[in-house]
C-alpha cells in the first residue's frame, strides 16, 4: 500500500497582536491541494509541517510513510545519510517548485541537487518540464547515467489546483475607479514595477482612477529596491493614482479580496505554476500573465514581460473582453489540472501495483 507524506518547512509571521501565525504560502497550499486530490483518487496522503532537518525523523516516524515528499529546497543532503539509515525502506522526493532563473538565486540549489542524485533512495520531482530537462541534463554529465536511469530518478510532479467551485463576477465599468492587483512575494523576477507603470498608463488611458495593489509584508530575493521602487512612483503621483498595500492574508482572507479585483496582474519572467494567478482567477477576476504560466502560455491575453506597451494594450483589450478573458483563462487552466491528475496517478499507481 502506497502512502504519501508532504513534509514543508515552518513558515511564521507575527501578527499584529505579537503573536506567531504559520504563513499560509503557495506552497503550503498547493501541497494541500495535492494532498486533497490524491486522497481522492485512493491514494493514501497526509501533509505535516516541520521546525528544521531535525524534525523529519519523528514526523516519518509517526506517519510510516511509503513516500516522502519534501516540499521545496530546504534539507541540507548530508542529513540523508541519517535518514535513509533510520528509513531504509522510504522513498524520498525532493521537490523543486522553480525554474533555472529563480534556482540561480538559491546560492546551494546546484550543489545540492548532485548531491541528492548519490542517494539511491531520492528522486528528484520537478514541477516544470524545462527545468525537469535541465536537471536531466546535468545528472547525465555528472553520473554518466543513462536516458532510463535519469528518467527513473528525475520525474515530472506538476502542481494542481482545484477548479470546480470557481466563482462568476461581472467588471463594474460604472464606478470612477480601477482596481488591480499584482499580488504575491516582492522579488526581482515577479516584474512588479513595469505592471505598476502599465497599470498607471491603462487607468490613465480609461480615465478612472487607480488603485494598485500589492502584498507588502513578503519581500524575498533581493526584492526591497522592487518595493521601494514602486512605493517611489506611487508617491510622486497625484491622489488619482493609489498604491494599496495589504499584509499576507490566510487563504480565504486572500480570495475574498481578490474577489473585490477587476483585474489581475502577473506577467512575471519566470513561473512553473502560479497560485496566486489561479486563486485571482477562481473569484471570477480576470487575468493578464506572462507567457511563462504553463497553464496560461498560449492565449490572446498573455503579455511579454518586458514590453509596457503590450501589457498595457493586454489590460485595455481585458477591459473590454473581461468575461472572455475569464473563459479562456479557465479552460486552460482547467485541461492543465486534469493532465495533473493524471501524471500524480499514474505514478503512485504504478508503484501501488509493484509493492502488491
Amino acid at each position: 500500500m502506497v502512502k504519501i507524506l508532504f513534509i514543508l518547512k515552518k513558515r511564521e509571521d507575527t501578527d499584529a497582536t505579537g503573536n506567531k501565525k504559520l504563513i499560509q504560502t503557495g506552497l503550503y497550499n498547493s501541497s494541500m491541494y495535492l494532498n486533497e486530490i490524491l486522497n481522492s483518487m485512493n491514494i493514501e496522503s497526509v501533509v505535516d509541517i516541520a521546525i528544521d532537518n531535525n524534525c523529519i525523523d519523528r514526523i516519518v516516524t509517526k506517519h510510516k510513510p511509503t513516500h516522502v515528499i519534501i516540499e521545496a529546497l530546504w534539507v541540507v543532503p548530508t542529513k540523508f545519510v541519517i535518514l535513509c539509515q533510520l528509513h531504509p525502506s522510504v522513498k524520498w522526493i525532493i521537490r523543486f517548485h522553480s525554474d533555472m532563473p529563480f534556482i540561480a538565486c538559491e546560492g546551494t540549489a546546484m550543489s545540492w541537487i548532485c548531491k541528492y542524485s548519490l542517494f539511491r533512495n531520492i528522486i528528484i520531482g520537478i514541477n516544470s518540464p524545462r527545468f525537469l530537462r535541465e536537471v536531466r541534463v546535468i545528472l547525465k554529465v555528472k553520473n554518466n547515467m543513462s536516458e532510463k536511469d535519469v528518467e527513473e530518478k528525475v520525474i515530472y510532479l506538476p502542481n494542481y489546483y482545484p477548479v470546480e467551485d470557481f466563482k462568476n463576477k461581472v467588471m463594474d465599468k460604472t464606478k470612477d475607479t480601477i482596481d488591480i492587483c499584482c499580488f504575491g512575494a516582492i522579488r526581482p523576477l515577479k516584474n512588479q514595477l513595469i505592471q505598476a507603470f502599465s497599470s498607471i498608463e491603462f487607468a490613465k488611458a480609461i480615465n478612472k482612477k487607480l488603485r494598485y495593489h500589492i502584498n507588502a509584508t513578503r519581500i524575498e530575493t533581493n526584492g526591497s529596491p522592487v518595493y521601494h521602487n514602486i512605493k517611489g512612483l506611487f508617491t510622486e503621483l497625484d491622489n488619482n493614482y493609489e498604491l494599496v498595500e495589504h499584509s499576507w492574508y490566510d487563504k480565504e482572507e486572500f480570495l475574498k479580496v481578490c474577489s473585490e479585483m477587476d483585474i489581475g496582474l502577473q506577467v512575471s519572467f519566470s513561473e512553473t505554476f502560479n497560485i496566486v494567478g489561479c486563486d485571482i482567477l477562481s473569484q471570477g477576476v480576470p487575468i493578464i500573465c506572462s507567457y511563462d504560466i504553463p497553464w496560461s502560455s498560449n492565449n490572446l491575453y498573455n503579455a511579454n514581460p518586458t514590453d509596457s506597451i503590450d501589457i498595457t494594450n493586454k489590460l485595455l483589450s481585458t477591459y473590454e473582453n473581461s468575461e472572455d478573458n475569464v473563459r479562456i483563462n479557465r479552460e486552460s487552466l482547467s485541461t492543465y489540472v486534469e493532465n495533473t491528475k493524471k501524471i500524480w496517478n499514474e505514478y503512485f499507481l504504478k508503484i501501488k501495483y509493484c509493492i502488491k
